[in-house]
C-alpha cells in the first residue's frame, strides 16, 4: 500500500498556555487522517456504523518528538498494514511542512468488531492491507 498524506494547519484553540499544540490533538489529527484515508479508498466510516460494523482502535502507541505551535503547516503520513487474522495497523507520521521536521510517530491497531461484538477483519480492509 503507498503512503497517504493529509495537510493541516494548526489552529490557535488548538495550543495550552505553553504555546505548543496540546499531546491530545494530536491524536484527533491522527484519527482524521485515518477517517481521510479511508473515505479516499471508499470504505465510509458513518456507513459501516449503521451497517452494525463498527472501527475500533485497541492500542495506541506514540512518540512526541517535537512540538507543534500555532500556525505551524504540518503533514501526516499514513500506511496501512494487515497484522494477523483480525487487526489492522495505521503507521501514522506528522510533520511540520516547512522543514520535514519529524514531529511525531505513532503506530495504531485496530480492528473491526461485528454486530454481535465480535472481532473480525471486514473484506474492504483485508483489500486495502494487500
Amino acid at each position: 500500500m503507498s503512503e497517504f498524506r493529509l495537510d493541516f494547519t494548526v489552529r490557535d484553540y488548538e495550543c495550552d498556555l505553553q504555546g505548543i499544540v496540546n499531546n491530545a490533538t494530536y491524536l484527533n489529527y491522527l484519527e482524521h487522517t485515518r477517517h481521510e484515508f479511508l473515505k479516499s479508498a471508499g470504505i465510509d466510516f458513518a456507513l459501516m456504523h449503521q451497517k452494525g460494523i463498527n472501527l475500533v482502535v485497541v492500542r495506541s502507541e506514540i512518540d512526541y518528538k517535537y512540538s507543534l505551535t500555532s500556525g505551524d503547516k504540518f503533514y501526516v503520513t499514513l500506511k496501512m498494514e494487515l497484522e494477523g487474522k483480525i487487526r489492522f495497523v495505521f503507521y501514522q507520521d506528522i510533520y511540520r511542512a516547512a522543514d520535514n521536521k519529524l514531529v511525531l510517530k505513532g503506530k495504531i491497531i485496530g480492528t473491526a468488531l461485528s454486530p454481535s461484538g465480535r472481532p473480525f477483519l471486514p473484506d474492504e480492509l483485508k483489500a486495502l492491507g494487500k
